[in-house]
């Protein structure tokens, strides 16, 4: 899905930590339930719920993989403690999702829905962020299975939780409701710097309204 550029990862300084993190060497590799099969000709990405035009809009795998490509450098902070700083990832920004199938006025928030029909839902302003990126590649090559492959969600400013592997699209929301981790104890919003790691922690506001 497109060939990233080459970019120096900035320096690993224990202080870039977000609170109760710790630097890590390499990429644990983390995740719940098997890891699925790309199977390339059934692959779809799908954007679907309150669009702008009531359409659902899909991508098969040719299609996705000559949008437009984009490279950040990012560092990815997981819940159980570990981050992985200044990482070079290479993808397809939300933001170019967000205008070939614009989501309609009312729409505050989006269930991203992975394989096995795992999901995690965002407020649209996170989705938006011009460094929330569908990745594809890190460190210049592609992802492997274990990591994601074909297609991983990068929200650098929130826990990894926020951004699944194996995605295969976007439900856009009028109302929030919990994500696959967030119905079962997980922080709705998922803040590192705010250590927003579990529901207990939710102030009014954070989560949906019941």
């Amino acid at each position: 899905m497109g060939q990233p550029e080459s970019r120096e990862h900035r320096a690993s300084e224990q202080s870039e930590l977000p609170p109760g993190q710790r630097l890590q060497r390499g990429w644990p590799v983390t995740h719940y339930g098997p890891v699925p099969k790309f199977k390339p000709d059934r692959w779809e990405f799908r954007v679907f719920g309150a669009t702008a035009d009531g359409e659902k809009h899909c991508w098969n795998h040719q299609e996705f993989s000559v949008l437009p490509f984009t490279s950040i450098v990012a560092d990815l902070h997981c819940v159980t403690k570990f981050s992985m700083i200044g990482a070079e990832w290479g993808g397809v920004l939300a933001r170019t999702v967000l205008e070939l199938a614009p989501p309609a006025p009312n729409v505050t928030h989006v269930m991203v829905w992975a394989e096995y029909g795992f999901s995690s839902n965002l407020r649209l302003s996170d989705f938006a962020s011009d460094r929330t990126l569908f990745a594809t590649h890190k460190g210049g090559e592609l992802l492997t299975a274990e990591h994601g492959f074909p297609l991983r969600l990068v929200v650098p400013h929130l826990y990894a939780w926020k951004g699944p592997k194996w995605v295969r699209g976007v439900e856009y929301m009028t109302a929030d409701r919990r994500g696959f981790w967030e119905e079962r104890g997980y922080h709705n919003i998922g803040d590192p710097w705010s250590e927003q790691r579990y529901s207990y922690q939710e102030e009014p506001g954070d989560g949906p309204e019941l």
